[in-house]
């Protein structure tokens, strides 16, 4: 009887898919692929690629000049801390719009989207407009005594600004795919509010939850646009790699930014496929506690 279902669907399958369409699409995204992401990444790498066959002393002296080693650690250590700070308050955002309704919920939830169509400079634009000494919470914080704009804190709000779309969106989709049944079923098992969250939800939510700090922290790293407005863009204080980049261009350094660039990259991508690892195996490891307890 199984057999007969399987070989229905595979019929009704082909009948909507039909396995030469199938191998086109297939083919058609990996040609994609390779014309949006491989052909940019490969026109990157090839000058610092050839700088270091033929004078590898050039390249390490362009790839580990001081302010270049100042801008990748800002970069990736205050994007990191804006992903943890995001992951956190992304969680809660995610888990309030998908579990309750209330008034203005509709109006938060449009507003979480508003990085993701608003340009990158514009953004920067109203961080300078709220945060500078003259702005509706300048005085305040100069009373305070805490300086944003120009400052390496101008950094860290403008990069919490453009990533935390990033994370209340995919655990969002997450939450609202669980079905309720799974947490009455708990219930009816005997098990806690916290037992539920802990031992049923949370191991479902935790890869979207790491795949979303992820993306923000790879957002913030490659931040440009807010950042040149609101920071100094003076080394050793607030200067960030992509910003370095952008100077070697204007200086016609193509060669300088291609290193600095691939450098960059390669640390990002280092870091992305660690935290992929490390996800993956805390969910195996989430899901045979999970068992054991119950």
């Amino acid at each position: 009887m199984m057999k007969k279902i399987k070989n229905h669907i595979n019929k009704v399958a082909e009948e909507m898919w039909p396995i030469s369409t199938w191998y086109e699409s297939r083919y058609l995204a990996i040609y994609y692929f390779i014309f949006m992401i491989l052909c940019p990444v490969y026109a990157l790498i090839t000058p610092a690629i050839q700088l270091f066959n033929t004078n590898p002393s050039i390249f390490w002296e362009l790839a580990k000049h001081p302010i270049a080693i100042s801008a990748y650690r800002i970069s990736i250590v205050t994007a990191f801390y804006a992903a943890i700070i995001n992951g956190i308050f992304g969680f809660l955002t995610a888990w309030v719009l998908a579990r309750f309704k209330f008034f203005g919920r509709n109006v938060l939830d449009t507003f979480i989207d508003l990085p993701f169509a608003l340009p990158t400079a514009v953004a920067g634009l109203t961080l300078m407009t709220v945060y500078n000494p003259e702005g509706p919470l300048g005085p305040l914080l100069s009373k305070l005594g805490i300086q944003i704009i120009f400052s390496r804190l101008g950094v860290f709000m403008a990069m919490l600004f453009v990533s935390l779309p990033f994370v209340v969106r995919t655990v969002q989709g997450v939450l609202q795919g669980i079905d309720d049944s799974i947490e009455e079923v708990a219930w009816s098992l005997g098990a806690s509010p916290r037992d539920t969250l802990q031992y049923v939800l949370l191991p479902s939510l935790f890869p979207a939850f790491i795949s979303g700090i992820t993306l923000a922290w790879a957002r913030s790293i490659g931040e440009f646009g807010s950042i040149i407005i609101i920071s100094s863009n003076s080394p050793f204080k607030d200067l960030i790699a992509p910003v370095l980049i952008f100077q070697h261009l204007e200086q016609y350094n193509y060669i300088g930014a291609s290193v600095v660039g691939s450098v960059l990259l390669f640390f990002s991508t280092i870091l992305i496929v660690s935290v992929r690892l490390l996800a993956a195996y805390l969910q195996k490891f989430s899901i045979k506690n999970t068992y054991k307890s119950w």
